[in-house]
């Protein structure tokens, strides 16, 4: 684990400016300088958050928030009732248009896109409520997922020369569907309707759908919020994995104080619609000020 005591390394340098790159260093260079050279290229931070505001009308519900989240991480963003988290969440991925800042996702600014365009770049989030379609299977849901399938196009679906390619393609999906489902342990309720599920296993067929658009980056909206503890134990399990075998990076709103300071290598706490701090859990349960947040005094 990296300490990141003092936020992520994800200053871009100057144009002008080339780091060196400490594998190229010669044989037998100076600790100091292997050690400054290491610290100088920047670590890969796929999603930059800067300047983040929304208003609704008179109230400002996010007030300047700029973080980073560094590649393969599991980060924590925290903070009390009202903090600004979930509409931080919206404005990331298109549910709000911002009112002022700017979201650059690998690179690339994203502010204000729509939200099915965010996820088409590799962007997904789940909800606070699960959104299932209740009327649907489990497998039907998870197949439903993947975007720019060839059975969109009515001319592909009904004209026989073309509807063999739309058939080989969804017995792929349907194949990756139960792959998926094995992996988060619900294949047993492929056939199921998703209405009849338990709060835990929305939450796991959330995620499991998610996760058949292939992203880049999961951002999580209290995942864990009413999942008994041996279904939060099989999607942490899970979401564990998920880093270790496809280096998925993931942003995670929860207030289960325990669960992110066992879980998260990195925390980020708002308060008020802004950043008060952020840093490894360590550093976070030091601050007092985190500490006054959360029990309501004055900051």
């Amino acid at each position: 684990m990296s300490d990141r005591s003092d936020g992520p390394a994800d200053a871009d340098l100057p144009d002008d400016v080339d780091a060196p790159d400490p594998e190229t260093l010669e044989p037998g260079a100076d600790d100091s300088a292997v050690e400054e050279a290491a610290k100088r290229v920047p670590r890969g931070v796929p999603l930059r958050v800067e300047g983040l505001r929304k208003e609704f009308g008179g109230i400002t519900a996010v007030d300047g928030a700029t973080f980073s989240v560094e590649q393969g991480s599991l980060t924590g963003l925290i903070g009390p009732n009202g903090a600004g988290k979930s509409t931080t969440f919206n404005c990331i991925t298109g549910v709000h248009e911002p009112t002022d800042g700017t979201v650059h996702f690998r690179g690339e600014d994203i502010t204000g896109d729509r939200p099915h365009a965010i996820a088409n770049r590799g962007l997904v989030r789940t909800f606070q409520i699960a959104r299932e379609l209740d009327e649907m299977t489990v497998l039907e849901n998870m197949m439903l997922a993947p975007g720019g399938q060839r059975g969109e196009s009515i001319t592909r679906s009904v004209l026989p020369g073309l509807r063999s390619d739309v058939v080989g393609q969804e017995t792929e999906l349907r194949e990756d569907a139960w792959e998926t489902l094995e992996f988060f342990e619900i294949d047993h309720l492929a056939e199921e309707y998703a209405g009849n599920l338990s709060g835990g296993q929305r939450k796991l067929l959330e995620l499991a759908r998610a996760l058949m658009t292939e992203p880049d980056m999961m951002l999580l909206d209290e995942p864990f919020a009413g999942v008994n503890p041996t279904l939060e134990e099989k999607l942490l399990d899970r979401i564990h994995a998920l880093r270790e075998q496809e280096d998925l990076t993931f942003l995670l709103v929860e207030h289960d104080m325990d669960l992110i300071m066992e879980n998260c290598e990195h925390v980020i706490v708002m308060h008020q619609g802004r950043v008060l701090d952020e840093g490894t859990p360590e550093k976070i349960k030091a601050n007092e000020e985190v500490i006054e947040a959360y029990l309501g005094g004055e900051v």
